[in-house]
């Protein structure tokens, strides 16, 4: 068979994801404050676009009764009139030659406003561990030699507090013997926070035991030999190795729990993240009301000197007109997208609203069964619509601040015929092991027949896969002797 070119017509359909579309699709997924962001983004950006600020103006007829009110006096401004002509004397007092002579107190400071320190030099930043660790060596008295390596050292902490290089890597770093690294090390490992410097986990709480005087105790005995053992929980074993009472040993286990595993947490430097509820729900009367928060989103329009005034006026040349008409078409695609994440929003909190109802009225044990297309269906859109619009979303409502996505979950099956949420489920083995004796916590197995006298049959593996979920040990990790 030869090998020959050849054209031909062919006639496809494909799903073309337009940049406006993308967009649409970008600013769905934002939440609240990342739109803020965004949107003030694109005011920089595009002259085009611009916040509109309704300011009413005050009718005529209020104009001329403020006019009047001012051409007459209240009798409270008569009275205050009346007052200030009788203080005359007071004006013709000679105030310079009367503070000349009065002596300003030695502790009294007092700048013109050239004087006064700028706002950079009273500005302040949290201070980290590593700024801590700093101030700390150099206070201390140590040769150069001492501080270089005391230094390396410090940049060697990490966030937590635990030194993360070894003493030969540092050593060979700076050319210096090991012996002065490790003398190094035990002066920066008495250091504030106690623990810090140390290599491992044992070691941070030896360093915290022996600063607070109780270098060998029993509390040093157990975590030098019976660290493991103190994990698992196993005290009669640690007594009988040390050849202690038992009440000495759990004594020590509630010192070793009161101490710091990870000293430099207390100066992190994690940022703090805020929620702002996109959705409030009210409830007036017998109704709920969803009202959107559009709180530090500007109302936004484009400027009408570049929507049509500047080619009107045939100022502008051929390429700058293409620009405007640019910007122009990005800002109209930006508002109405806005317009459209707004209106897709109200409808799904409206649905979500109207499925939990139980919920809003009586609290999380009766939120109810929802998956994502019941609430597709319900207002006609498709179910990753849904998913893009309850992810980063909050609602507050009269039962606390919830994301959306918490409204969806699935449902398990009751004694009675009915289903329940699986977040109903957690909350109440949540309850269960609150309320259980701390000195006799219950199996899962004793947690899934307690749940099944409240018409809840779920197995015990479904009882631990949920413990798990909640970050709740099991029952061998709960139980305590103290």
């Amino acid at each position: 068979m030869a090998i020959e070119m050849r054209q031909q017509m062919k006639l496809t359909q494909q799903l073309v994801m337009t940049p406006q579309l993308q967009q649409a699709i970008k600013l769905l997924q934002l939440s609240r404050l990342e739109l803020q962001d965004l949107v003030r983004q694109e005011m920089e950006e595009n002259p085009v676009l611009e916040e509109t600020l309704e300011l009413e103006e005050p009718k005529e007829q209020d104009q001329l009764e403020q006019a009047e009110k001012e051409e007459t006096p209240s009798g409270e401004e008569k009275e205050f009139q009346e007052v200030k002509a009788g203080e005359e004397t007071l004006r013709d007092t000679d105030w310079d030659s009367y503070l000349d002579g009065y002596n300003f107190s030695a502790g009294e400071q007092y700048y013109d406003d050239e004087e006064r320190p700028s706002y950079e030099n009273v500005l302040t930043r949290k201070g980290t561990l590593g700024d801590h660790l700093m101030w700390q060596l150099s206070l201390a008295r140590i040769s150069d030699v001492e501080a270089a390596v005391g230094a390396e050292i410090i940049g060697n902490i990490d966030e937590d507090g635990y030194l993360r290089a070894t003493v030969e890597e540092i050593a060979r770093s700076l050319g210096v013997e090991d012996a002065i690294v490790e003398g190094c090390l035990k002066k920066i490992q008495e250091f504030d926070p106690m623990g810090v410097g140390a290599r491992d986990l044992r070691e941070c709480l030896l360093i915290q035991v022996e600063q607070l005087g109780m270098g060998g105790s029993v509390v040093e005995g157990i975590l030098r030999h019976h660290l493991h053992d103190l994990e698992a929980r196993r005290y009669k074993q640690i007594a009988k190795a040390l050849g202690v009472d038992l009440n000495d040993i759990l004594v020590g286990a509630r010192v070793i729990a009161g101490l710091d595993p990870k000293p430099g947490r207390i100066y992190g430097s994690e940022d703090v993240h805020y929620i702002s509820a996109d959705i409030f729900v009210y409830k007036i009367g017998d109704d709920y009301v969803v009202v959107l928060n559009d709180e530090g989103l500007p109302n936004l329009r484009i400027n009408p000197y570049y929507a049509g005034e500047a080619k009107a006026s045939g100022q502008v040349d051929a390429k700058a007109e293409e620009y405007i008409n640019d910007k122009v078409r990005s800002a109209m695609w930006l508002i109405k997208s806005i317009h459209q994440r707004q209106r897709t929003i109200f409808k799904v909190a409206k649905s979500i609203v109207k499925f939990q109802r139980d919920f809003l009225d009586k609290g999380i044990e009766y939120l109810r069964p929802l998956v994502l297309r019941d609430v597709a269906e319900d207002i006609g859109m498709h179910e990753s619509t849904i998913s893009r619009v309850t992810t980063n979303k909050y609602m507050q409502t009269p039962q606390g601040l919830f994301e959306m996505k918490y409204f969806f979950n699935s449902g398990i099956s009751t004694g009675e015929g009915d289903f329940i949420a699986s977040e109903s489920v957690k909350n109440k083995i949540k309850e269960i092991v609150e309320a259980e004796d701390p000195r006799k916590p219950y199996s899962d197995q004793r947690i899934a027949d307690l749940l099944s006298a409240h018409s809840i049959n779920i197995a015990r593996r479904t009882v631990t896969k949920y413990r798990e979920m909640l970050r709740i040990g099991s029952s061998s990790e709960r139980k305590r002797h103290f």
